[in-house]
């Protein structure tokens, strides 16, 4: 990839390069070119560095770990609302006890939950 410098930014705004070994390339429009040479150039970056930060972030985002470890988080939320505010809306009143079996039983279940919601999900179903 050419990398051009705005004849206003100095070189001196720049971090300094590191030594990588590993090329990924890509090829684009005048029109794409311009835009994310653009973005580098207001970031005070080397259009190189913009484009291996972008990359990296996409690929992390894309990772499923991290999402499916949120989402079975957001499950066991989920699993402790309704196993505590549907008791407690009849009127009952739970021990310290019930309710450490019901965090030990959400802690054991919420993995399978998550991915139980996730399939129904991919089948279109919802819950």
């Amino acid at each position: 990839m050419l990398e051009t410098l705005n004849p206003d930014t100095s070189r001196a705004n720049r971090p300094a390069r590191i030594s990588r070994s590993k090329t990924v390339s890509t090829k684009l429009t005048e029109t794409e070119f311009a835009e994310v040479e653009r973005v580098a150039e207001t970031r005070g970056q080397w259009l190189s560095e913009w484009a291996r930060e972008a990359l990296l972030a996409a690929a992390r985002e894309a990772q499923p770990q991290n999402h499916a470890a949120l989402f079975a988080e957001i499950q066991a939320l989920r699993l402790i609302l309704v196993n505590t505010l549907e008791p407690l809306l009849r009127g009952e009143k739970w021990s310290a006890e019930q309710f450490k079996q019901m965090l030990l039983y959400v802690k054991s279940n919420k993995h399978r939950v998550a991915a139980e919601l996730m399939e129904s999900y991919r089948r279109g179903i919802g819950e």
